[in-house]
């Protein structure tokens, strides 16, 4: 059983009930009739939950108050909020987006669609949670670093593991690490899954389905047509902006598509979001170049660093 719980705001008894039957056995939950009960539960229980579930249209306070009020607390602003709507709601969709809330389900939904979002929701909420607090325990010694990165560095990583920490050390020589490092970890990871890897947008859904994507990864990277493959990363700072160039190995990909966030059928897939987050919500910039191979980051530094 997930240690993290998810909850639900649906005040439709009978539909409450069916997503309760549906997360049985599979992850801790609790359920609230309407937006105020869940917000309760939220600011008196702000630790224990990993994915939220709201209906849009509820009594007492809607599901657009709910994430409004998440995304104003420090301790939720970040919890991956699922929006239950229907498939041709696409100014729904736009306006949940605007206001923070990255995934969707569509109504009417099954267990497969059900439990693929949240497993999706859940474990970037994980993979976002473990890169925080290793930005944080290496805070202290990594602003150092930023004082002496003035010029060039260079970097190469293959794993997953190398990934995280490389992504903890450059965003600490950035301003706002924790809001840098989120879009910088999906970038550096596309570099290997998709790039070096060749693991498809839809090989990709059906892993996440599965809980089976990193031991994919970690099953290829052992493959002998990738042992050498590499991820190159070259950091520049200045006085004025952070730049982070990452090429991978790979066939490049159809990368523009990427860079916004869907108000179509892509908004309710379990994953996708990473380049559109790293470009609205990370960097000032995120440029692909060429055949998507290679990508080029811009963060501008006001009053010379952080």
């Amino acid at each position: 059983m997930k240690t993290g719980k998810v909850l639900v705001a649906e005040d439709q008894g009978t539909i409450r009930k069916i997503i309760g039957n549906m997360l049985e056995g599979q992850y801790e939950f609790d359920l609230a009739e309407n937006g105020r009960i869940a917000w309760t539960l939220l600011e008196k229980n702000h630790d224990d939950y990993y994915v939220v579930v709201l209906d849009r249209e509820m009594p007492e306070m809607n599901g657009m108050e709910v994430l409004e009020q998440m995304k104003m607390h420090d301790q939720l602003k970040s919890v991956p909020v699922i929006f239950q709507t229907s498939l041709t709601a696409e100014n729904e969709i736009l306006e949940g987006l605007e206001a923070g809330a990255y995934y969707y389900l569509t109504k009417p939904f099954n267990e497969e669609q059900l439990l693929s979002i949240v497993k999706g929701a859940y474990s970037d909420f994980e993979r976002y949670k473990e890169i925080q607090d290793e930005v944080r325990r290496n805070a202290g010694v990594l602003h150092m670093l930023s004082l002496m990165t003035k010029g060039n560095m260079a970097f190469q990583y293959r794993t997953i593991d190398e990934c995280e920490k490389l992504a903890s050390l450059l965003a600490n020589t950035c301003p706002a690490p924790e809001a840098i490092v989120t879009g910088l970890m999906e970038l550096l990871l596309n570099a290997v899954e998709h790039g070096n890897l060749n693991i498809s947008y839809d090989e990709k859904s059906a892993l996440v389905s599965k809980d089976g994507w990193r031991s994919e990864v970690e099953r290829r990277l052992e493959l002998p047509e990738n042992a050498s493959k590499k991820v190159d990363v070259h950091f520049k700072r200045t006085e004025k902006e952070i730049s982070i160039y990452i090429q991978d190995r790979g066939k490049g990909f159809d990368w523009e598509q990427y860079l916004e966030f869907s108000t179509g059928e892509r908004a309710f897939d379990n994953h996708g979001r990473g380049i559109a987050m790293a470009n609205k919500l990370s960097f000032d910039s995120v440029e692909y170049l060429g055949n998507g191979s290679k990508v080029l980051c811009i963060k501008k530094i006001e009053n010379d660093g952080n």
